[in-house]
């Protein structure tokens, strides 16, 4: 059975319009922004993201991969299994020209004019598309070409510093299909990749009290990391090596923000903005109010933004949510699990603190809509916006619109898990 079968199953549209309820008595944990292996991530397989979300009783995870998207039928089949409601999204990485030349940062405080972007409820992935598809075999053509003269750069850094550990980009890719039991076809590297596999090299080959001479050698500066800590070592190893600037460094060949959101709704997606907000210090500009960001997303066209609120204080997490809401735009939170910490599925903010109950209800509120949209799409339907990127139509307001759709999506995620 196909990953979108498993969608229609749920019943016919006209079925579940005559089931739709208030979203008020019935509020599941729920985190939209997961990365799942071979995607790097704090989880070793899909069993275990499912088994971790049914012990923590999260009940709708959505998946938000980099550029491959093959496990997510894995994903939907044990979802089910588990009583976990999935959502299927993606993330890609753009650069907006004007804005880099301005050297103006937008949701990545290290590079100017880079801009990550979120699709939520894709669902045209069984297969891509063909306009989708070429925009993604650009973007995975030009990473595979990053990531291998990045692995060659580093390989030769080692090797000047009497350290040589014989990583190679086929040997890591077939390192990463061995532990998460998938194809090698089916992984792309990325950074945190490359820094693991050289940080387990490195263990493998050097005693702990050498690590720190080495990598010093290899850095051309004291390595501050603990010698024993993996995670600590790997972040050095991306901020002194690979990040813009340092020496292993290969500029990246982005996507433009139009050919992003292209893909998105290529692939049947929201267009979702990740949002920062104090998550960077100081906040970027593209971001410094809620009333600049707002106007510049929806200048964009982008009716669906996204929070890790982990980066957050509750104050600032709040006040930007409460804005973007009342804004007219659907607010989504989730947790990424896109390093080795394998924090709680429930999303917290910054030391643990909790989400605020109202900002709770807004992340439930945007996971609804993005469930209708996939179900509507999945029955041929359109969905909160269709494949030109305009608003589903036949509301007087944007709230009444986002309204209506997460009370939709309320009764899919209900059917799905089995509750009346």
């Amino acid at each position: 059975m196909g990953t979108l079968d498993l969608i229609r199953g749920l019943g016919s549209v006209e079925d579940m319009r005559a089931n739709v309820k208030s979203l008020t008595g019935f509020r599941p944990k729920v985190n939209s922004h997961v990365h799942l292996p071979p995607n790097f991530s704090a989880f070793n397989t899909v069993e275990q993201v499912l088994e971790l979300a049914a012990a923590q009783d999260v009940r709708v995870i959505g998946v938000t991969n980099y550029y491959d998207y093959q496990v997510y039928a894995q994903f939907a089949a044990l979802a089910k299994k588990a009583r976990v409601f999935p959502l299927f999204g993606l993330e890609i990485i753009s650069l907006i020209d004007k804005l880099a030349r301005d050297k103006v940062k937008i949701n990545d405080p290290g590079n100017p004019g880079r801009m990550y972007l979120c699709g939520k409820g894709v669902t045209r992935f069984e297969p891509v598309p063909d306009g989708a598809a070429e925009i993604l075999n650009n973007i995975r053509a030009s990473d595979t070409r990053r990531m291998k003269d990045m692995v060659a750069k580093v390989s030769e850094i080692f090797r000047a510093a009497d350290c040589e550990l014989g990583v190679t980009e086929s040997g890591i890719k077939k390192m990463i299909a061995t532990r998460h039991g998938c194809r090698e076809d089916i992984v792309y590297l990325q950074e945190r990749h490359i820094a693991q596999v050289f940080q387990e090299a490195l263990f493998a080959k050097v005693p702990a009290g050498q690590r720190s001479e080495v990598l010093s050698r290899v850095y051309g500066l004291p390595a501050k990391s603990s010698p024993d800590d993996a995670v600590q070592i790997q972040n050095e190893f991306r901020s002194n090596l690979l990040k813009a600037g340092k020496p292993a460094f290969v500029a990246e060949g982005f996507v433009n923000d139009v050919e992003a959101k292209k893909m998105i709704l290529g692939m049947g997606g929201i267009p979702c903005y990740p949002t920062l907000a104090d998550g960077a210090s100081p906040i970027c500009p593209y971001e410094e109010t809620p009333e600049i960001l707002i106007a510049n997303i929806q200048g964009m066209g982008i009716p669906m933004a996204e929070f890790i609120p982990i980066r957050n204080t509750p104050e600032v997490l709040s006040k930007y949510v409460k804005a973007m809401r009342a804004a007219g735009l659907a607010v989504v939170g989730g947790t990424e699990h896109n390093t080795l910490e394998l924090i709680p599925l429930e999303p917290t903010c910054l030391k643990g603190a909790p989400v605020p109950e109202d900002v709770q209800a807004i992340f439930w509120e945007g996971a609804c809509v993005i469930a209708a949209h996939q179900f509507l799409n999945a029955h041929g339907e359109s969905g909160f916006v269709d494949d030109g990127g305009k608003p589903a139509g036949g509301y007087s307001s944007n709230d009444d619109r986002i309204r209506a759709f997460a009370e939709l999506g309320a009764a899919v995620i209900q059917s799905g898990l089995g509750v009346n």
